[in-house]
């Protein structure tokens, strides 16, 4: 086992007992527990939405999605993407407990709210035409290989959990393929990071959230180019692991007083 292969083992484990003490918690009130999820539904919208360049600020986005508040000198299209990010988060929340099969159906829908009064004709849809990613060298698949391409993905993901392969990592590899086959004119980043933490609501583990800062935002980037160039994916799967990490450590202490 190499060094990145005993760091992600040792992640895992750490998660996996983070899970456990949590499970073994008394919970908080249903008060106290909606608004500390409305606060992280927020905060996960305005750092998922700050990575694609969306320039709300925290408390802004608060105030558009909660208050219904026009930020002046911001454009539709960002106050939009706030609304509809919170939107697509209850819609898999919603899906999660219902434990439905997650299908290139699923994925569609999320896509369709993301872009719910942005792109109607893109909304939803897999592209006809192809794609070059700005600053990347990975060439996303051609349309006509976007839908054997998609397939083959869900195929691989419902091996990996006939195969009983570490929820974390298959919630990883769920965000990193979907970026790689981009099957969207736009819209990609937030889905894959969507459907990632769909798949971790629904095996039990805790919503992440990737940070959009310049310093994350770089090795977040990074580690998805290494995936889909390099065919390395341990760079994104720690990534994901430690985000993971965080956010149950973060609740046990919320919990804890």
């Amino acid at each position: 086992m190499n060094k990145m292969s005993h760091q992600i083992e040792t992640k895992l484990k750490e998660i996996d007992e983070l899970k456990a003490q949590l499970s073994s918690l008394r919970p908080l009130s249903p008060e106290a527990l909606q608004k500390i999820q409305e606060a992280w539904d927020i905060e996960n919208t305005y750092e998922s939405n700050r990575i694609e360049g969306n320039t709300l600020t925290l408390q802004e986005t608060a105030l558009v999605v909660n208050e219904g508040v026009t930020v002046a000198g911001k454009s539709l299209r960002e106050h939009m993407e706030a609304i509809n990010h919170v939107e697509a988060i209850e819609y898999i929340k919603d899906i999660a407990k219902k434990d439905i099969d997650i299908s290139e159906r699923t994925i569609k829908d999320i896509h369709a709210l993301i872009l719910h009064g942005i792109n109607k004709h893109e909304a939803g849809a897999y592209r006809s035409v192809p794609v070059i990613i700005s600053g990347s060298t990975h060439i996303p698949p051609q349309p006509y290989l976007v839908g054997p391409q998609m397939e083959q993905f869900m195929e691989t993901f419902h091996q990996m959990e006939k195969e009983g392969i570490h929820p974390v990592l298959t919630a990883a590899y769920l965000h990193d393929e979907l970026v790689r086959i981009h099957p969207f004119i736009d819209g990609n980043g937030r889905t894959s990071r969507l459907l990632m933490n769909l798949y971790l609501l629904r095996s039990g583990y805790l919503m992440v959230t990737l940070k959009g800062s310049d310093a994350e935002k770089i090795r977040y980037y990074h580690a998805l180019e290494k995936s889909h160039v390099e065919k390395q994916s341990a760079d994104f799967q720690l990534l994901v692991a430690e985000a993971e990490e965080a956010a149950l450590t973060r609740y046990i202490h919320l919990l804890n007083g």
